[in-house]
């Protein structure tokens, strides 16, 4: 980008020593050569506007492109890490069921030794 600002810049120059040196060269009256001259550097000062706004909308295309592939891969990255702590959640929360379940079995055990034994010891009593 900078090459071709460059070497506008030297087309702009260029072209404006060329067209001052050939007015002043013309066999032309003081004032229509003034006058030819202003015209002529108007039109380079024209030209150089309208370069340098190309090149700002070049620099703004550059940028807004840059910016919205910036944004894409933020969003992407977002998306992964929600979706990775979407499956992180739904594993704890089956791992935190497995471990309900498998207490809940260990409690029904115990309370099922406690009848067996209470009822060994009443059958125990009776008998005796």
């Amino acid at each position: 980008m900078k090459d071709k600002s460059r070497i506008i810049a030297a087309l702009l120059i260029g072209a404006a020593a060329g067209a001052a040196l050939g007015l002043l060269l013309a066999p032309e009256k003081g004032e229509t050569l003034r006058g030819n001259i202003a015209d002529n550097i108007n039109d380079l000062v024209d030209s150089a506007k309208d370069a340098m706004m190309e090149r700002a909308r070049d620099i703004k295309k550059y940028s807004s492109g840059i910016y919205g592939k910036a944004k894409s891969k933020f969003e992407g990255a977002v998306d992964d890490l929600n979706e990775h702590r979407d499956d992180l959640v739904e594993n704890a929360r089956h791992k935190a069921h497995n471990l309900k379940d498998n207490a809940q079995g260990k409690v029904n055990e115990g309370k099922a030794h406690i009848k067996n034994g209470s009822n060994e010891i009443n059958e125990a009593i009776q008998k005796a």
